[in-house]
């Protein structure tokens, strides 16, 4: 029997949660109306889902012309989902632009035939079952497949000549194998079953390929030792660079992957470089007698950020920019003495170059400008083609020739953002508590006014051998503009660790898991409070991976700082992260700097946002795709579940099937962008307590059957006009 006392405070209870739950639905609502931007032409994560972005950009060898990768994201709930297609456009120096492969369509790898009058990709199309090797001549006509092979193409280069084609492709699954499969024999023997990457030398005849000419010889693979990637053609057609792995897996390839010249025609290594850690792109000189290399100064160096030369013959690099405060992002060869690059500098870009004894180091365009991203040189050095992005747009497709003083946009991939309001962007440097200066993004309220205080979100980056540079720095898990739209400060920190700063700072988070490097986010969220900006119970902190486990910490170990997380595939318990990883030998290399089993079992507990899960007061989504290898899932749902045990703060879980380290497809990124938003606004802006609705309005824009009020135009690819 109900006593009546209980009784009517049961029912006292229920009313309250009735009526939180009631303001929560009324909150979200109107933070939901306010997302659509109908009252303002504002960023919204509806916009966010459909932005274009250049994603490779290739010069032509005569300079005249630019080849370049469009991502163009499906519309959720009216395309089929999934990832974005990769369209094929090419633009002229003037600006002058014309769509070659467009639509439904997944283009990559593309490159400028030797002679220039083709644009290679890789691509499937038709019946293909993998993907193949294209060529689509400029004047116009079809593709052509250029390469018959019974496995999926890779990486390739062009021989000199353009009679052959260099590529990289799996080994053969054995008959035998394939026929136990089909009787369902499908098991996998765990990092045992792999094959290695090989590399393959095949005839591109065109003409042959375009008819299925049986006479056509067959691809020949030469037998290396490891698992092959980073091939490049010499430029007298004799040798090839190869970087090998001991396997496939990935943490080979990140930290065990050795340079190798081979002699292109009977694959015997003739030439070992002995790059330490990880490596990055390689280049010949335009006379064969030197490699240019993207290279880590050590096996401890978190990134692949010096520039480096090595002879013909092989051996040790040689830095040519000694000490560099900054990033080599890109690099080319000018002529047979002098190498170009682009450096990321703190969070500016620069464009250089440098003799490769080391001498007459020139900056050519100085930072302040777009945020530079990849440089390809036409074959005299004397144009340029880069991708950069700005505060105001994403990638795009940016010229300069020899005389220029900066680089000039090409295209304009998204007209409709330039009505856009944006908020303002700036670059923040302040003190760490230690005296350390850190420098970072600062996305302003939209509608600011001085003398009133704002919530503010920080967005972490992951690696954390990465950085925030001062360009465009919305996206679906990034809540940069759209939150400043709503009324946010948005701090983009790069705290110690982070790379273009040099090799010293990017290590100074080692065998620190936890500490210095996430005071850094704190110091910085105190920083804008002590300004008088920020609202010190309105801070709220979001990451993806490493960025995922700052959120995680700070969730936890320091909950008191922190009314809201959204944590995005984190890291929650360093023992078992160790153990689930596809990346040991990287995370214990440039990062953990130690093995739990050598006596630091309560270190890694320790630093693990679990073994601090009873203080935790912040509220917590916690969001992970289901399929990832490098964060295990259940990183994601032992956090949850302590949380969840615990009782003491609010904490949901969001897993995305079918997606890994990060999101891929349409749907999930809009979800996401939606559901980081809602849980902000609920807990910094709305009425806190118990989560808002987990069913989410994804609003007009998504499952709309007249597409006739679609503003096609507004999408359409735009160039720019000198």
């Amino acid at each position: 029997m109900i006593e009546l006392g209980k009784s009517r405070s049961h029912q006292r209870g229920r009313a309250r949660k009735s009526l939180t739950r009631a303001i929560a639905i009324a909150f979200a609502g109107l933070f939901v109306s306010a997302a659509t931007g109908q009252e303002r032409n504002v960023l919204t994560a509806h916009d966010v889902a459909r932005i274009r972005g250049v994603t490779a950009a290739k010069i032509s060898p005569d300079g005249r012309q630019i080849a370049y990768l469009l991502a163009v994201p499906r519309a959720p709930g009216k395309d089929d989902d999934g990832p974005a297609w990769s369209e094929l456009h090419v633009v002229d120096r003037e600006g002058h632009g014309r769509p070659f492969i467009t639509g439904q369509v997944s283009v990559g790898g593309i490159e400028w035939t030797p002679d220039g009058k083709g644009i290679s990709f890789l691509a499937k199309r038709g019946d293909d079952k993998e993907k193949c090797l294209y060529v689509i001549a400029t004047d116009g006509g079809e593709a052509r497949r250029v390469v018959e092979h019974k496995a999926e193409v890779g990486e390739y280069s062009w021989s000199p000549a353009g009679d052959r084609v260099a590529f990289l492709s799996e080994a053969k699954e054995d008959e035998s194998v394939k026929k136990r499969k089909d009787k369902g024999f499908k098991q996998e023997i765990y990092e045992e079953d792999w094959r290695p990457t090989k590399v393959w030398i095949a005839a591109a005849e065109m003409n042959a390929a375009a008819t299925g000419d049986a006479d056509k010889p067959e691809p020949k693979s030469f037998d290396l030792d490891g698992s092959a990637s980073e091939l490049h053609w010499s430029p007298d057609g004799a040798h090839l660079t190869v970087a090998l792995a001991p396997t496939s897996l990935i943490d080979d390839f990140y930290m065990r992957r050795k340079l190798h010249v081979i002699d292109a025609e009977t694959g015997s290594v003739l030439a070992t470089v002995n790059n330490p850690g990880k490596l990055g792109v390689v280049d010949w000189s335009p006379d064969g007698k030197h490699l240019a290399v993207q290279a880590a100064a050590d096996l401890h160096d978190p990134a692949e950020g010096r520039l480096t030369v090595v002879p013909l013959s092989g051996g040790e690099l040689t830095d040519l920019i000694p000490n560099y405060e900054g990033h080599v992002m890109a690099l080319g060869w000018q002529t047979n003495d002098t190498l170009m690059y682009v450096g990321q500098e703190g969070c500016q870009a620069v464009f250089g170059k440098v003799q490769i004894d080391g001498s007459q180091l020139k900056t050519i365009v100085p930072a302040g400008g777009p945020i530079l991203e990849s440089v390809s040189l036409s074959k005299d050095g004397l144009a340029a083609a880069f991708i950069a992005d700005a505060s105001n747009h994403p990638g795009e497709v940016f010229y300069m020739a020899h005389g220029d003083t900066a680089p000039r946009r090409l295209t304009n991939s998204n007209p409709w953002l330039d009505g856009k309001q944006l908020a303002k962007q700036e670059v923040l440097r302040y003190k760490a508590r230690d005296g350390l200066e850190i420098e970072g993004i600062l996305i302003h309220p939209l509608d600011e006014e001085a003398g009133n205080r704002y919530p503010l979100i920080l967005s972490v980056h992951g690696g954390p051998e990465a950085h925030e540079p001062d360009g465009w720095r919305t996206n679906y898990s990034r809540p940069g503009q759209v939150a400043a739209a709503e009324g946010y400060f948005v701090l983009y920190p790069n705290y110690r660790g982070s790379t273009g700063r040099g090799v010293a700072f990017s290590k100074l988070d080692q065998a620190d898991y936890g500490g210095a490097e996430f005071n850094d986010l704190v110091d910085g969220a105190k920083h804008l409070i002590d300004a008088g900006l920020v609202d010190a119970k309105k801070v709220g902190v979001t990451g993806g991976s490493y960025g995922g486990y700052a959120t995680g910490w700070c969730a936890t170990a320091l909950t008191e700082h922190f009314a809201a997380g959204v944590m995005f595939v984190g890291i929650s318990d360093h023992v078992a992260k160790a153990g689930t990883t596809d990346i040991p030998h990287e995370m214990n290399l440039v990062h953990g700097r130690r093995w739990p089993w050598d006596g630091h079992w309560d270190w890694f507990r320790e630093r693990s946002p679990i073994y601090h899960a009873k203080q935790a007061r912040t509220p917590l989504l916690i969001m992970h795709g289901k399929d990832d290898p490098r964060v295990h899932p259940s990183q994601s749902l032992e956090l949850y579940r302590y949380l969840k045990v615990i009782g003491e703060t609010p904490v949901r879980l969001v897993l995305y099937p079918g997606e890994g380290h990060g999101n891929r497809k349409a749907a999930a990124r809009l979800d996401y962008n939606l559901r980081m938003m809602q849980w902000f606004n609920h807990y910094l802006k709305g009425p806190g307590g118990d989560p808002p609705p987990y069913d989410l309005d994804y609003g007009p824009e998504v499952f709309k059957d007249d597409d006739a009020t679609d503003k096609k135009a507004e999408d359409e690819v735009e160039p720019v006009k000198p």
